[in-house]
């Protein structure tokens, strides 16, 4: 039902006018949470579907959420403070709601919302206070499936027996823990841990197979991002997992694995503008190990002129020795990085492995990718 008719128009609050960042020109708060609730949020948790919805129908939740920053308004942020407040103790009957929705996946909508609501209404400033300092983390887990095989390989071509990993832009560093997992292809490959408790899948198009090379050894793990996220801080680890809905079971059991594993070999952080601070966490690799810069998805966020400039660091910081990095990236996304001839905005990713030796460069595109990495082709010859 459209957000704007129908009978439940009659009893949406028309007091609270407050605006959201991003949440649309002239819409009040309550049309915001409604949209939300009806168009965007079925697609990825039924029951912030129903939260969002009656948050709309509350004029007292309403007035608490308007406090908040603009930012901090935004119905996602909302929610993920309430789940996180839940996390901690603060709103017992919300949490024993949420955990209901994990065994039970459909809970009456009324239900969950009224719990919702009067949450919200209790919690008051610390609920803002949360949303207002917060922002949320997409999908922080690691792209196994895609950076298992292109290390080894891009190992390989080096000669390097030990690698050094600098995940950029995931503020986890998750990609990190890809050599204590086992992966499943839907080929019948099989590499990494069979006995890890990170079990990953991903289906395979074509007859190309991934490369059946064992990990190098890890010599250094190094996050850059500009909010990198300490794995073993327990607030921020809390404020992760706040950011998976709580009728997302399967994803938030994989979270809790990999930060178990990536809190047994804690990264080092290295925080700021990517393309600035990327010669530091390059450096923070021994000189005796390769350094392999690891991207998935994450120069989309640059403009054109940054992606240059991260391609440019990566060229400066091969003047003592070779540096490696592997891309998972739109199409013509990674400067330098061949594309098949795809067009952009094509719907998957290129998958990239390259060189710097020496103000050289030698870069293949090596697969495609569709969903995340939950679908591949290998095309290059290994």
């Amino acid at each position: 039902m459209d957000y704007r008719t129908g009978p439940r128009l009659a009893r949406m609050p028309m007091s609270t006018a407050g605006s959201v960042e991003g949440g649309g020109r002239g819409r009040t708060l309550a049309q915001v949470y409604r949209r939300f609730g009806e168009v965007e949020a079925p697609k990825i948790s039924p029951v912030y579907a129903q939260i969002a919805i009656a948050l709309s129908e509350s004029d007292e939740a309403l007035r608490v959420i308007e406090s908040a920053s603009p930012r901090g308004r935004r119905p996602a942020v909302i929610l993920a403070a309430l789940h996180y407040l839940a996390l901690g103790g603060q709103a017992s009957e919300l949490a024993a709601a949420f955990a209901s929705t994990a065994a039970h996946p459909s809970p009456p909508g009324t239900e969950i919302g009224r719990v919702a609501v009067g949450a919200v209404g209790r919690l008051g400033g610390a609920l803002v206070e949360v949303a207002s300092g917060r922002k949320v983390s997409g999908d922080e887990g690691g792209r196994h499936a895609l950076v298992y095989p292109a290390v080894a390989e891009v190992a390989r071509r080096v000669g390097a027996e030990s690698v050094g990993l600098v995940d950029v832009g995931r503020s986890a560093g998750l990609n990190l823990t890809v050599d204590r997992v086992g992966i499943t292809y839907g080929n019948g490959q099989s590499l990494g841990d069979p006995g890890s408790a990170v079990q990953v899948s991903a289906s395979v198009v074509g007859e190309g197979r991934v490369p059946s090379l064992g990990m190098p050894e890890i010599g250094a793990r190094v996050v850059v991002d500009a909010d990198p996220v300490d794995v073993t801080d327990a607030d921020a680890v809390r404020w992760l997992r706040a950011c998976v809905p709580p009728d997302q079971v399967e994803r938030g059991a994989r979270l809790e694995a990999e930060l178990a594993l990536a809190s047994a070999a804690p990264p080092e952080l290295v925080r700021g503008d990517v393309v600035q601070v990327l010669p530091e966490a390059i450096g923070a690799v021994p000189d005796v190990v390769l350094p392999v810069v690891i991207t998935t998805w994450a120069l989309s966020g640059l403009d054109l002129e940054g992606r240059l400039r991260f391609l440019q660091r990566l060229d400066e910081a091969a003047t003592r020795r070779p540096v490696a990095w592997v891309s998972v990236e739109g199409v013509g996304v990674a400067p330098g990085i061949p594309t098949f001839g795809d067009r952009r905005a094509s719907g998957h990713s290129i998958l990239g492995l390259a060189v710097f030796d020496h103000s050289s460069l030698h870069a293949t595109a090596v697969g495609r990718c569709w969903l995340r990495g939950e679908m591949l082709t290998w095309l290059a010859e290994s």
